[in-house]
């Protein structure tokens, strides 16, 4: 077999880039190539599922901006039956006075680019959200607009559904080796021991993306690490209560009737995660979260934990930002990776980027040459500061 395209990765970054590849007018074979069909294991449905527009460089804001604009319009794009339960309930992140320089120039940053972000001080916040305790905070900044959270699984599944009638060739296998001629990728080799050959491959493994480049033998830095999600209920529910930041990165949102918190993992010893590993991390919560959560909302001092979750996530060691784009050198080798915590909101924008490149030479829409894997090569951090 041979495609003119193979995307090694069939989640929300895969799904997104074989969608507008058709959007733009392509017409040769694309196969989509995932593990896991269930995704079961994977950062798409195991994530978070938020959306902002809090990031501390333009070019990430830009990507997310894509989305929701992509989220006003869904049944347009998808269908009149088209939901993905968006709740656009806001980010609060809030910071200490160590923090707070860097919280003002992300906010600069943001009100450049149109976001209907706030900064406040503590009593401010305090007046707006009277549950809150403002102990130790010296501001925030809350997204009034344009912010909040949905339902992931859905959100793929519009994708996936809506590849059935453009022409994708779904395949579910692991894939153990690239097949490599000088500056050309010319296939892949499948587990089961098939080879396809393509005319251009595309990397959206997700965590295991270095794994993937290994196998072209080019250096990515980019590795899966372990998250927790943790679910509680409390007597009191806060209707107004967006997604929440404590400086310590611990944070916590609601959902229907109960609430989700994480956040909590160390920096030292944070590494590369066992791949057979999703138990969750109980004595996080035990330890770490909930005396937070108890000190920035007072009535969270008596919840009830419930249940709880682990997944992994594709981390960039170099800089904590996604690599978009072809190798240098090895230019049919196409990179979707490392989004560092916020691949689900920007994978729309990022697969439209793409799509642009490969179709019409050149990015349209988002550039995305900012994200180039020329700094990976050189070692130069292209650094995103606000990763939760």
């Amino acid at each position: 077999m041979r495609y003119d395209i193979l995307i090694i990765g069939g989640a929300i970054v895969g799904s997104s880039v074989a969608y507008y590849l058709r959007e733009e007018g392509f017409s040769g074979s694309i196969a989509l190539i995932e593990r896991d069909p269930q995704f079961a294991h994977a950062a798409t449905t195991l994530s978070m599922a938020s959306i902002r527009q809090q990031f501390s460089i333009p070019e990430n804001i830009r990507l997310s901006q894509f989305t929701l604009k992509l989220f006003r319009r869904l049944k347009e794009e998808f269908g009149t039956d088209a939901d993905i339960g968006f709740r656009e309930g806001g980010y609060l992140i809030l910071a200490g006075e160590n923090g707070l320089p860097i919280l003002k120039a992300n906010h600069d940053a943001q009100v450049a680019e149109g976001a209907d972000i706030v900064l406040e001080g503590a009593e401010q916040l305090t007046r707006r959200f009277p549950w809150l305790s403002t102990e130790g905070i010296s501001a925030g900044a809350y997204g009034r607009t344009g912010e909040g959270w949905f339902d992931a699984h859905a959100m793929l599944m519009l994708f996936r559904k809506a590849l059935r009638e453009k022409k994708i060739d779904f395949i579910t296998a692991d894939v153990t080796g690239i097949e490599r001629q000088g500056d050309h990728v010319t296939g892949v080799t499948l587990g089961n021991g098939e080879t396809l050959e393509a005319g251009i491959v595309v990397n959206a493994a997700g965590p295991n993306a270095g794994k993937v480049a290994a196998l072209a033998g080019l250096a990515l830095p980019v590795e899966p690490r372990k998250r927790n999600v943790f679910v509680f209920e409390a007597r009191e529910k806060y209707a107004d209560m967006p997604l929440l930041v404590d400086p310590s990165g611990i944070y916590v949102r609601p959902e229907g009737s109960v609430y989700l918190t994480g956040g909590a993992e160390p920096e030292e010893g944070d590494g590369p995660a066992d791949p057979s590993d999703f138990e969750p991390d109980w004595p996080l919560f035990e330890d770490v979260i909930w005396p937070v959560l108890a000190t920035r909302i007072p009535t969270f001092e008596a919840i009830k934990p419930t249940r709880a979750w682990a997944g992994h996530y594709d981390y960039n060691t170099l800089d904590q930002n996604a690599v978009v784009g072809p190798h240098p050198q090895v230019g049919n080798f196409i990179f979707a990776n490392g989004f560092s915590g916020h691949g689900l909101q920007q994978a729309p924008a990022v697969g439209k980027a793409l799509a642009e490149l490969i179709v019409h030479g050149g990015y349209r829409t988002v550039d995305c040459s900012a994200f180039g894997y020329s700094r990976v090569a050189e070692g130069r951090a292209f650094r995103e500061l606000n990763v939760i």
